[in-house]
């Protein structure tokens, strides 16, 4: 009976490590994101030179596509308040934040990555 009680403490608190250690994984998010539409001429360009200047292997940032998921737009909305930018007439992509500044516009962006 002792050593029942004794593993059923022991299942108990690996139970609890894992579940901190699940909710500590899952709040890791790359603090720098690139948000994007499909239907965007400009975040094409930034994806071509991405993609032509090995830019992740260098940089590691979360892409979000924002045009078919509201919750990427809304994280996009929440990001650009984060900066102090006005969210009232609406924003375009391709919007790049690096965890503390918001840039806007494929050269910013680009710009950003060559330094």
């Amino acid at each position: 009976m002792k050593n029942l009680k004794k593993y059923q403490s022991l299942f108990i608190i690996l139970v609890a490590v894992l579940i901190i250690a699940g909710l500590v994984w899952a709040n890791r998010k790359p603090k720098m994101i690139l948000f994007y539409s499909d239907s965007c001429s400009h975040c094409k360009v930034v994806e071509e030179y991405i993609s032509a200047n090995n830019v992740k292997a260098k940089f590691q940032f979360q892409e979000l596509e924002v045009s078919q998921n509201q919750n990427n737009a809304t994280l996009l909305e929440q990001k650009a308040k984060q900066c102090g930018l006005d969210t009232s007439q609406g924003l375009g992509v391709p919007f790049f934040f690096d965890g503390e500044k918001c840039l806007s516009g494929d050269q910013d962006i680009i710009n950003y990555f060559q330094k």
